[in-house]
């Protein structure tokens, strides 16, 4: 990260922070799937980085999946509609099932997305969330294994983005205001 960088962002969750949660994360879901397979589902775009270095961290069989929804936009706050931008590429019946969030805040999307899946009758669904944001939340929601609660602040990188930017960032921070686009 340049300079210029750091100066426009205060890092929340540092590099370190975020790889030593995410390997507890991967043996928190190994101890409960042991040798059974998995069926990996990622939200995107914002879990793809997080999903990718958990996955590594998991010693259950693992098959991955990508899924769409947005509800963002270019906006920094949810509109609480829900598009799926991409379906899953294959069936879901009869297998366990690992949602991977970036960050749950309203509960909307991940209300909508478990009542979707639901419907295509997996064995069992949980959900891994390196983020979540109390402070807004609208509708309870599952999360099963957590990174990491937040204040109400919006965040970037490890994944999460603004206007499509910042997505490489290695740690989560939050930009200064009037800087890098916010």
């Amino acid at each position: 990260m340049s300079e210029d960088q750091q100066r426009s962002m205060e890092v929340l969750l540092s590099e370190a922070q975020i790889r030593t949660r995410v390997a507890e994360m991967g043996r928190e879901i190994s101890a409960i799937y042991g040798d059974e397979a998995l069926t990996v589902i990622g939200v995107l775009n914002g879990s793809f980085i997080f999903m990718a270095d958990l996955v590594r961290q998991i010693s259950s069989p693992v098959r991955c999946e990508f899924l769409g929804l947005s509800s963002y936009g270019s906006a920094t706050e949810s509109s609480g509609v829900v598009a799926i931008t991409k379906d899953l590429g294959s069936s879901i019946a009869g297998q366990h099932v690992l949602v991977v969030e970036d960050i749950i805040d309203t509960g909307l999307t991940m209300k909508y997305l478990l009542e979707n899946l639901s419907t295509r009758h997996p064995a069992s669904v949980r959900v891994a969330s390196l983020l979540s944001k109390p402070a807004r939340r609208q509708v309870e929601t599952q999360i099963d294994f957590l990174g990491f609660t937040i204040e109400d602040r919006f965040v970037v990188g490890y994944g999460l983005d603004y206007a499509g930017l910042h997505r490489n960032q290695g740690f989560i921070g939050v930009l200064a205001p009037g800087r890098f686009g916010a």
